[in-house]
């Protein structure tokens, strides 16, 4: 009798092992899967950020804006949503936009609310002339905003 509880009592361990592996490996894969669809969501909203300036579009601008944004803007400091839209609205003044961007990197934190994007900035006759360093929030499901963004001198290029 004892030997079967014994046995029963290994049984038992040996399930609850597999369970808690199984259920360990399904919470990665949805990690994984949350974690690339942030990643997609947040290469969506920076092209979308973009094309604020090629429309010409401050408004549509300012709402990619956190309230709490922080943009470094050479030795001046633009804190805050308005601040920001009034330090730029110069930059959509103009019917052609002084430059564009994309994002080529995107990383998202594991929780899923904090991300980076990274891409080249290019002047309107397509030459690089800056890197650009964007922090997004998750602000409410599915929506993201920018908290701090800041350039940078392009990468040097890569040896022939």
């Amino acid at each position: 009798m004892a030997k079967h509880a014994a046995i029963g009592k290994r049984i038992l361990w040996i399930a609850h092992t597999v369970l808690g592996l199984s259920l360990g490996v399904i919470w990665m894969t949805s990690a994984q899967a949350q974690s690339a669809s942030a990643k997609e969501q947040v290469f969506a909203v920076e092209r979308s950020f973009a094309r604020t300036m090629a429309e010409r579009d401050l408004q549509a601008f300012s709402r990619h804006l956190s309230n709490e944004a922080v943009f470094f803007d050479g030795a001046k400091t633009l804190r805050g949503r308005n601040e920001v839209a009034d330090g730029w609205a110069p930059l959509f003044s103009s019917p052609r936009a002084p430059f564009s961007w994309e994002p080529d990197q995107v990383e998202v934190l594991e929780s899923g609310n904090l991300a980076l994007s990274t891409g080249l900035v290019k002047d309107p006759g397509g030459k690089v002339i800056a890197r650009f360093n964007s922090i997004w929030r998750m602000e409410e499901p599915g929506v993201w905003r920018v908290v701090f963004d800041k350039g940078s001198p392009p990468e040097p290029a890569a040896a022939p």
